[in-house]
């Protein structure tokens, strides 16, 4: 039956992704303005498929904890493409720290550089870095929310890695709150395969992260992954 879920829920995703992508095409020629609300309708049937077909739901705990209409910073554990789309929903003007390559997938590419998401060119050094803070400061001043990946790629759940320095720049630069984010997405929508299991997504948003120091940051942002973990196990 996960076998079969599962692969009808890939059927789903593959249809969806195609009608809309080609929808996409009249909305970014004669209403790029829609862009944004056409990109979260298009995250908003995803997930409902995901529910639909594999029985995935979400829970959020401290939500309230984020201002509203104001920009800030999301830190999240990266663990499934679940982590890039549930926050297109959450927050009014998101906006996604991603990499570059991902404007060059058809049809999706040209909506995700329509709607402001900031790409990284991931082996860019420090013209890499130049270009994410001038993008950071323009979402900034534009009021977006910016969900960024510290940990660089997809991981396991459970698994650790170095996070990336990134964030802390962008929060140097900006001066905006830092709210680290734990998830046991990988539990449930794996990085690898299409099995997918039933169950609910637990989002766990902590407080803003004190200091300023890039080691301060970064083992703030570890220290609430860590402790959050205790109670995704719970």
């Amino acid at each position: 039956m996960r076998v079969i879920r599962s692969a009808l829920f890939r059927i789903y995703i593959v249809a969806i992704s195609i009608l809309m992508g080609w929808v996409a095409m009249p909305v970014r020629l004669f209403a790029p303005g829609y862009a944004m609300p056409y990109a979260k309708l298009w995250a908003r049937f995803y997930l409902a498929g995901g529910r639909f077909w594999c029985g995935i739901h979400t829970r959020i705990e401290g939500l309230e904890k984020l201002p509203r209409d104001k920009p800030f910073i999301i830190a999240s554990q990266h663990q499934s493409a679940f982590d890039t789309l549930v926050w297109m929903n959450l927050v009014p003007r998101p906006t996604y720290v991603m990499k570059e390559e991902l404007l060059k997938v058809p049809l999706v590419g040209p909506m995700l550089k329509l709607t402001g998401m900031i790409p990284v060119q991931r082996t860019g050094g420090g013209k890499a870095m130049r270009n994410l803070l001038k993008k950071t400061e323009q979402a900034a001043v534009e009021g977006r929310q910016m969900i960024i990946f510290p940990e660089g790629t997809r991981m396991a759940y459970g698994e650790t890695v170095p996070l990336k320095p990134g964030i802390v720049a962008m929060a140097r630069h900006t001066g905006l709150p830092v709210y680290p984010v734990a998830t046991n997405s990988g539990l449930y929508w794996p990085s690898r395969g299409f099995l997918k299991r039933a169950g609910t997504i637990s989002i766990i948003i902590g407080d803003p992260v004190e200091g300023t120091g890039r080691g301060e940051v970064l083992q703030a942002i570890e220290q609430f992954w860590k402790q959050a973990r205790h109670r995704l196990n719970a």
